[in-house]
């Protein structure tokens, strides 16, 4: 009889939303950097630091706005962010502009942090070739899914947290509404987990589009999933939202850190 209660328990959030984070300072370095031919992004400060850039304040605000204007059992009643500056300024606004209906604060979990580059931090794809030739030939072989930089993460290591924080989630988070605020990588490799995807179909993703900032992919509890439900995709890499509001204002530029693409 236990057991049977158990089992018919649900695990998974009623709701699951993916945001990745408003356009960065460091979006915009990478794309300089590009323009220039330039083998490094010119950055001051750590990754973790770079702050949101104007365009991606409003991104997070319009974001938020129209949150706020869905009913309230429409929005996130937890919010779990990247301990990254441009992911929890991104949540911050989002809540500012209501957003959200939280009794607490974001939860920060560094689970959610941004790929590692390691030796490859801050180098353009130019830069990796001319610096590391032997790590840019690496990566050639083994595709970005394995190739793990000297000091850095592969594609699978990102999977192997991820697989911890959706383990908290299930614990903690059940029959909830829960928003997570990340990064690229980190959006397309829980999308690998929930949809037990394998290496060729989410890097075919992968390479059909960047995805957006403040992009939302949104995933619903179906109970007719399996013998326990499961999270069922309703958007990927959803701008909808802002292209309501401005057009504009979408944009879609991978992490300066990311300038190979994860």
């Amino acid at each position: 009889m236990r057991q049977a209660a158990l089992m018919a328990s649900p695990r998974w959030p009623a709701t699951l939303w993916i945001v990745r984070h408003g356009e960065s300072t460091g979006n915009i370095a990478r794309d300089e950097a590009h323009a220039r031919g330039a083998q490094r992004i010119e950055l001051t400060m750590r990754d973790v630091d770079v702050p949101l850039s104007p365009l991606g304040e409003t991104q997070a605000r319009t974001m938020g706005r129209w949150f706020a204007d869905r009913p309230a059992e429409q929005r996130p009643d937890v919010i779990l962010a990247s301990p990254y500056l441009r992911a929890q300024r991104t949540a911050q606004l989002f809540l500012d502009c209501g957003g959200g209906s939280l009794d607490g604060p974001v939860a920060v979990d560094e689970r959610l942090r941004e790929k590692e580059f390691g030796i490859l931090d801050g180098l353009t794809t130019g830069g990796i070739a001319s610096v590391f030739p032997d790590q840019a030939e690496f990566r050639r072989i083994l595709g970005k899914f394995y190739h793990r930089p000297p000091g850095g993460e592969s594609w699978c290591d990102v999977i192997f947290r991820l697989r911890s924080l959706m383990d908290t989630i299930a614990l903690h988070y059940a029959e909830r509404r829960v928003m997570i605020v990340a990064h690229q990588v980190v959006v397309l490799c829980l999308r690998y987990i929930i949809e037990n995807m394998d290496e060729a179909t989410i890097l075919a993703i992968d390479r059909e589009a960047e995805v957006g900032n403040c992009a939302v992919t949104e995933y619903r509890f179906d109970p007719a999933m399996g013998t326990e439900g499961g999270l069922a995709l309703v958007h990927y890499n959803d701008v909808s939202h802002l292209e309501e509001r401005s057009p504009s204002i979408v944009t879609a530029t991978p992490d300066a850190t990311g300038a190979v693409r994860g």
